[in-house]
């Protein structure tokens, strides 16, 4: 992407400390393109500048790129100023699920709705560190764009080192990027307990099979070929190994739950945010207003651990209730 496009990049103004003074992050970037912060050791191509002020960042573009915490999107739209007509966004936000009319709203809808222009979204399994030291992977792009700027998305992204498919499936790309780190977190709790490979496979496995009822229930019109994209199992499998909330979630049963997930969170990832424990948060109450507790057992767990005490041991368990229902649904 960097080879081929001029960017501005609206950066959160931080203070940092960079060889003994404290400087703004986006005046250190600017001259040595590292951010010393979030992506140490990591040098960016010359096109790419960090912009403070956030309308200057936004103004005149043609395809505005989203990555940051959900909680932000409706100010950081209001603030923007003007958008370009003809303009189209592509969403890198895993999380940010709604309830509304009935029906399972995305950050996708929030940022559609607000902007007035077509939202697509782009998921996989994608490690910071990696994709930046330049390690193959693969992306998802989920968008119901033209076929023309469809192609014009996937040749933004699209490189020899990180390989873009697009789909039409906008909530099965979108979900699958918001689900799988609540399924990292149960990943992160065998680990931290000494559970070997094998129970972290059955994890990763009904997880995924999780997934797909979660999402079905809300939009049954998903398509069976998203889950084996790269937004969906091999995201899965990569966040369950690999990920911050696998590792955050490690380090909190580690110590025995006395710390909260903030303490976890400002220790491990200096200053990024923990995605699982939120969205395990935010899917909770749709659960259980479409009664979706019983079918859906590890989702309902890892969540009883993370904030209601459960034994992280549980993580194993079926409860009698969801054995009787699955048995008399012929599974």
């Amino acid at each position: 992407m960097a080879k081929r496009w001029s960017s501005r990049n609206r950066a959160l103004e931080e203070q940092v400390e960079h060889r003994g003074i404290k400087r703004k992050l986006s005046e250190v970037f600017n001259e040595g393109k590292e951010n010393v912060k979030y992506l140490p050791g990591v040098v960016l191509p010359d096109n790419i500048r960090a912009e403070p002020d956030l309308k200057k960042a936004a103004e005149g573009a043609d395809v505005y790129v989203w990555v940051l915490p959900h909680q932000f999107v409706p100010k950081t739209v209001a603030n923007m100023g003007p958008v370009k007509e003809g303009a189209m966004s592509v969403s890198l936000i895993k999380g940010g699920l709604e309830l509304s009319g009935g029906k399972m709203g995305l950050c996708s809808d929030v940022l559609r709705g607000l902007l007035k222009h077509n939202v697509s979204v782009l998921m996989g399994a994608n490690v910071a560190n990696e994709v930046a030291d330049e390690q193959f992977c693969e992306a998802t792009l989920g968008t119901d764009a033209s076929e023309k700027d469809q192609q014009l998305l996937v040749k933004l992204f699209d490189c020899p080192t990180f390989r873009v498919r697009a789909v039409s499936d906008i909530a099965g790309v979108e979900l699958c990027g918001a689900l799988k780190n609540v399924v990292a977190l149960g990943a992160g709790f065998c680990d931290g307990i000494g559970f070997g490979s094998n129970t972290k496979a059955a994890i990763i496995r009904i997880g995924l099979e999780e997934m797909t009822a979660f999402i079905r229930h809300f939009h049954p019109t998903v398509k069976d070929a998203t889950f084996l994209e790269s937004c969906g199992v091999a995201d899965l499998i990569t966040t369950c190994f690999g990920g911050r909330n696998r590792k955050c979630a490690e380090a909190w049963v580690k110590a025995g739950t006395s710390k909260s997930w903030a303490d976890i969170e400002k220790e491990l990832l200096g200053g990024q945010k923990l995605q699982g424990t939120l969205t395990a948060q935010e899917i909770w109450p749709i659960m259980q207003a479409n009664k979706l507790t019983n079918r859906l057992p590890l989702l309902t767990t890892i969540y009883q651990i993370a904030f209601e005490g459960k034994d992280p041991k549980s993580i194993v368990e079926l409860s009698p209730a969801v054995k009787d229902a699955n048995e008399h649904e012929g599974k």
